[in-house]
């Protein structure tokens, strides 16, 4: 089994990577959301906030939530240390630090998308500016994937890459779903108003699901069908289901070489289970809150275990 240490930093340089694109895909949202008509812009650009907890910070240095400033702060504030820029940086050092464990194609794919990164957002942007960002971000995180899936030997380093990737995904579109259900609503009147489908299929555009979603359910929206589709359908590469699979997949193949018992195993299975025998009434009768809130919780024991039993910080 490897050093502690290196497979603390495979899993913290994809857990950043997809934590960046995950926060690119929030701010296209919160762009085209705020688009709608009738769409507060303050409650939408705030939840953004919101969803990564730094609201907080930014209304400490901010006085209003001007749609530019929200992006900078997110994409670049210099004192932000979960900013885009930050972020990258920081998946970018733990790949240098691991360039013996990774393969010579996913660092040269990483420190280009820091490059690049780094570039673009070494001055302030503008809104006009920002879809252009988003694009060469989604393009550079999708490089770097294709670089670990198509030269990365699968192996226990590779098991940690896709454990980064995969806890840090399961979290996005979980908090992602939150936002629309608990946040962005802004009254019961509008469920099921063309605000709420509008907003619905921006949220399935954020997490690159809305051609696959439209395909499978010939064009009809509905919250329903989509909850569905985002937490129960194993086949979404972005859906609770899939990010869980995968997860208990790293680990049982972990588990399998380890020494010792893997905790973290046996929690990740239980969140599998929780997932795995939901039904979209069950989870409504519940409450898609509730069950999201739980699954955060659950999701968040299972990465702390990670850095536990496998010792990261040793």
């Amino acid at each position: 089994m490897m050093l502690g240490r290196t497979a603390g930093g495979l899993f913290w340089m994809f857990r950043y990577l997809e934590r960046s694109d995950s926060l690119v895909r929030m701010i296209n949202a919160a762009l085209n959301m705020a688009l709608i008509p009738t769409t507060d812009t303050e409650v939408v650009w705030r939840s953004v906030l919101t969803t990564t907890g730094q609201e907080a910070l930014f209304v400490d240095r901010h006085e209003s939530f001007e749609p530019i400033e929200v992006v900078n702060f997110l994409l670049r504030e210099p004192a932000h240390n979960q900013s885009l820029r930050a972020m990258i940086e920081q998946a970018r050092n733990n790949g240098r630090e691991m360039r013996t464990a990774i393969t010579r194609e996913t660092w040269e794919a990483m420190n280009d998308c820091w490059l690049m990164v780094d570039d673009v957002l070494s001055d302030k942007v503008t809104m006009r500016e920002v879809p252009e960002v988003i694009r060469l971000m989604t393009r550079q995180s999708a490089l770097v994937y294709g670089a670990q899936q198509a030269t990365m030997m699968r192996d226990n380093t590779n098991s940690f890459c896709r454990l980064g990737k995969s806890i840090e995904r399961a979290l996005s579109t979980a908090r992602l779903l939150d936002v629309k259900n608990f946040v962005l609503l802004s009254s019961a009147s509008d469920v099921g108003s063309p605000t709420d489908s509008l907003q619905w299929e921006t949220l399935l555009r954020s997490v690159s699901a809305y051609d696959s979603y439209m395909r499978l359910h010939k064009g009809k929206v509905s919250a329903a069908s989509i909850v569905d589709f985002l937490v129960l359908d194993d086949r979404m590469p972005r859906s609770l289901a899939y990010s869980t699979a995968r997860i208990v997949d790293a680990l049982g193949y972990l588990d399998r070489r380890h020494e010792e018992q893997i905790d973290a195993n046996k929690l990740a299975t239980e969140m599998f289970d929780v997932v795995d025998e939901a039904t979209v009434d069950s989870i409504m009768d519940f409450g898609l809150h509730q069950f999201l809130s739980r699954f955060i919780a659950d999701t968040g024991r299972v990465a702390n275990q990670i850095e536990k039993d496998f010792r990261f910080y040793e």
